[in-house]
């Protein structure tokens, strides 16, 4: 390729969809990428099957230091215009949860979607090419200099994306581009991760218990609640509800659970008292739950197990609280190593909202994680990789 007009770093959700987005527009591009094959981290998410994206999406689903700034983007590309993109392609996919939307098929599927695309707009993707410096040009524009070859181009994009799942390939490239032409950063942690559990008796519960599930669990961490299902692991506490509320939490914070969800679990306990007086706690719980769960969780507690007309009001509501209000700090989470996202990074303030340009030098650009947008868990951060990806390539 002679010097492209559009020089697009990462080859990431963000970057391929900016990519083609700007191609079908009659720019020539070229999108670089360090790794060995494009969309990794597209291909291991969902569990492999991507959930790519969720159709309630709004601004408040986002974790940004400005919270009115994914506004415009999402407004002019929604889940519904991505969600058409796919049947274009006759892309098969299944709802999960409401509005969650799932590849049927693999998350294969996205990928080859966004290759068809880069290639119909006559997209080049170099891989295995490094990112050795950048240099603004006197007239504008830039030059790029990578281990294999050296290109001027009229606009950059960074689609480097976070921190997160270095075995990937993640790296702090554009959080240093970003420095090189004057932005600042906001402090950046591991979003979407699960919790690590070092109280001794606290650990040997998660241990017994790892693998065991306990759905629609209510956890609250500095006013922010989840309604989600939990999992117990060797390490600590996973599972949706424990992803969601990481990135709300911070070191020394402390979690409340609901092992009840949004229910109460006084009423529950009062109901079954008054209705199967002569049935055991442990057999109750375990009706409730599972009987490893109950029969762990009365150790834990060192709860007497007597039929329930034995507790008095006052002991039931005792174990009301430890099941409805149970209070956990956690020593840490598992970090960038396994984390979904990555929370913080370039302010958004330095940054336009409807073209995702720099303010701080003309023709750069920055999207998807590598911003400081963060969505919950459930499709958000992939519309958000095509929102800003459409923004940019429109004005590209």
């Amino acid at each position: 390729m002679q010097n492209p007009e559009v020089i697009i770093i990462g080859a990431g959700a963000a970057g391929l969809f900016c990519a083609q987005s700007a191609g079908h527009r009659g720019r020539t591009v070229l999108v670089l990428d360090h790794a060995n094959k494009p969309g990794k981290k597209i291909l291991m998410s969902g569990g492999g099957r991507c959930n790519f994206t969720n159709l309630h999406a709004t601004p408040a689903d986002f974790l940004c230091s400005n919270p009115h700034f994914v506004k415009s983007a999402l407004a002019r590309y929604t889940p519904w215009d991505f969600l058409a993109l796919t049947q274009r392609h006759a892309l098969e996919h299944e709802e999960k949860k409401p509005g969650q939307l799932f590849c049927r098929n693999g998350a294969k599927d996205i990928l080859n979607m966004l290759l068809a695309e880069c290639a119909a707009a006559r997209v080049e993707i170099r891989l295995d090419t490094r990112i050795l410096s950048i240099q603004a040009l006197d007239g504008g524009g830039f030059k790029v200099n990578t281990n294999n070859g050296h290109w001027q181009c009229q606009s950059l994009v960074v689609a480097t994306g976070g921190l997160s799942i270095p075995t990937m390939g993640a790296t702090a490239l554009g959080y240093q581009i970003a420095q090189q032409f004057g932005h600042s950063l906001l402090p950046t942690r591991a979003g979407l991760v699960p919790f690590i559990l070092t109280d001794p008796a606290l650990s040997a519960l998660c241990k017994s218990l790892s693998g065991t599930a306990v759905a629609d669990v209510s956890v609250c961490c500095n006013g922010t609640q989840f309604n989600d299902d939990l999992l117990f692991t060797h390490r600590g506490l996973s599972g949706p509800a424990m992803l969601q509320v990481s990135s709300f939490w911070h070191a020394g914070d402390p979690l409340t659970l609901n092992l009840f969800g949004q229910q109460d679990a006084l009423d529950w306990l009062e109901q079954q008292q008054a209705t199967r007086p002569d049935s055991e706690l442990k057999t109750v719980l375990g009706e409730r739950f599972t009987r490893k769960l109950a029969a762990a969780l009365i150790d834990y507690w060192v709860l007497d197990n007597r039929p329930l007309r034995q507790y008095s009001s006052k002991q039931l509501a005792a174990i009301a609280s430890a099941l409805g209000h149970w209070q956990i700090t956690p020593a840490g989470t598992e970090g960038y190593r396994t984390a979904e996202v990555t929370l913080g990074g370039i302010n958004t303030d330095e940054v336009s909202s409807k073209t995702l340009e720099s303010r701080q030098q003309a023709g750069l650009f920055f999207i998807g994680e590598v911003l400081d947008v963060t969505g919950h868990l459930g499709g958000f951060n992939f519309q958000w990789a095509w929102s800003s990806g459409h923004a940019a390539g429109a004005a590209v």
